[in-house]
C-alpha cells in the first residue's frame, strides 16, 4: 500500500454483468483519480446455495425476492473479462482489484496483477479463505462488517498463522500461539489493514460508529481504514480525518439502475468529487505536531502584541498593570515578559504607546 490514503473505487456487481459497463466503470474510475477499482468475483454455485434468500436491501433494490442465487448467476463475469479489466486497467493508470467469494475465485485472482487482497466482511470467519488468502504473499485488506472485536481478533489469529506456520493449524491452541508470535505480529503489522464497515445498503448514519476505528486501531494496533456504504461523501471524508488509511466507495454508473448495489452507490461526478475532498483533508492533515507553519512567521509581528506604555512614564516609575499595556505590532517585548517587569523602576521615560525596551 501506500503512504497516503488508498482509495478504491468499489465496482463490485454495479456493471450488471456487462463486460462492456464493467470497462466503463474503470474509465469512469480512472478519471476520478482512485488508486484503485474492484470488482466482484465469485462462482454462484459455490456462493449460496439455491435456498438463500436475499437481503432485505437487495430485495428492495432489485424489486425482486427470488433469491441471491439466481440475482449473483446474472452477475458473474467470465475469466477472460477479468483479464481484459485487469489489461484495461493497467492502460487507464488504475490498479485493478477484485474481491474472492469462494477459494477457487481467489486461485484465479492470485494470477493477476492486484495490489491487495480484499477480504470480504461476509467471510471473516471463513478461516480456510483467510488461511489460502495471507498466503498469497500479499497485502491482506480485511473488511469487519457485522463484526464484534472479538470476531476480529479470532480473525486475526487464523492470519496469524497463516503467516507464521505451515501447515493447518490443528487446534485453536495452535491459533493462539501463532498470533502470540513476534514474528507473526510483525508480519500483521506490515501485510494487514482493517476496515470498519456498516454492512446495509444504504447505511443509516446512526450505525455507523466511526469511532470504531479507534477501537480496532488500538486493540490490534494495526492500520485502520473504512468501507462506506452511507448516502454521500460525507462520512468517507470524515473517516479520512479520523486516521482512515483506505477508502472504499461503491460507484455507479447510474444511481437509478435496478441492482443490489446501485441505491447505495455515488455516480461519476460524486467519485471524483470524493476523490478530491479526500486529498484536500489528507493534505491539511498534516504532521503530528504542533508548531508554526512557515506561512504564519510573516503575521507573528502583524497579529501579536508587545508591551507598550498605556500612558507617559517618567523615569523611575514602577512599572504596574496601570501603566503597561499590549498592542500590535509585535516590534518589541513579548506581552508574556510583564511578569518579569511589575514593581522595577521604568529605567527611562516612555511615551503613551512607545515599545519598552529589554
Amino acid at each position: 500500500m501506500t503512504s497516503r490514503v488508498f482509495v478504491i473505487a468499489e465496482a463490485g456487481v454495479n456493471h450488471d454483468g456487462s463486460p462492456d459497463d464493467a470497462r466503463r466503470m474503470i474509465d469512469v474510475a480512472a478519471d476520478a483519480g482512485v488508486d484503485a477499482v474492484k470488482f466482484q468475483t465469485f462462482h454462484a454455485d459455490q456462493l449460496v446455495t439455491r435456498r438463500a434468500a436475499k437481503a432485505a436491501y437487495q430485495a428492495r433494490n432489485t424489486g425482486r425476492d427470488d433469491g441471491q442465487h439466481a440475482m449473483l448467476e446474472a452477475l458473474e463475469l467470465d475469466r477472460d473479462t477479468h483479464r481484459m479489466l485487469s489489461a484495461h486497467a493497467a492502460t487507464r493508470g488504475v490498479r485493478f482489484m477484485s474481491t474472492a467469494f469462494d477459494l477457487d475465485s481467489l486461485d484465479f485472482l492470485a494470477g493477476l496483477d492486484m495490489p491487495a487482497v480484499k477480504i470480504p466482511s461476509g467471510d471473516l470467519t471463513w478461516g480456510p479463505m483467510l488461511l489460502k488468502a495471507a498466503r498469497l504473499g500479499r497485502p491482506l485488506i480485511v473488511s469487519t462488517g457485522m463484526a464484534a472485536l472479538e470476531e476480529i481478533g479470532e480473525a486475526l489469529k487464523v492470519i496469524a498463522f497463516a503467516l507464521a506456520r505451515e501447515g493447518t493449524p490443528a487446534n485453536a491452541a495452535d491459533l493462539e500461539a501463532a498470533f502470540a508470535d513476534p514474528a507473526a505480529q510483525a508480519a500483521l503489522k506490515d501485510r494487514v489493514t482493517l476496515l470498519h464497515c456498516t454492512t446495509e445498503y444504504p447505511a443509516p448514519l446512526t450505525a455507523v460508529n466511526l469511532r470504531a476505528m479507534d477501537v480496532m486501531r488500538e486493540a490490534f494496533g494495526l492500520p485502520v481504514g473504512y468501507s462506506d456504504h452511507t448516502l454521500g461523501t460525507t462520512v468517507a471524508i470524515a473517516a479520512v480525518a479520523r486516521g482512515a488509511t483506505v477508502i472504499e466507495k461503491h460507484f455507479t454508473l447510474d444511481r437509478r439502475r435496478t441492482g443490489p448495489d446501485h441505491a447505495a452507490s455515488l455516480e461519476p461526478d460524486e467519485l471524483a468529487a470524493m476523490v478530491t475532498a479526500i486529498r484536500e483533508v489528507e493534505t491539511a492533515l498534516g504532521a503530528a505536531r504542533k508548531a508554526p507553519a512557515p506561512e504564519e512567521i510573516g503575521n507573528r509581528a502583524i497579529a501579536r502584541r508587545s508591551l507598550v506604555a498605556a500612558g507617559p512614564i517618567a523615569a523611575g516609575e514602577r512599572f504596574s498593570l496601570d501603566n503597561l499595556t499590549a498592542k500590535r505590532p509585535a516590534d518589541g517585548l513579548s506581552p508574556m515578559a510583564i511578569w518579569s517587569l511589575l514593581g522595577r523602576p521604568s529605567p527611562r521615560a516612555y511615551a503613551a504607546d512607545e515599545a519598552i525596551e529589554p
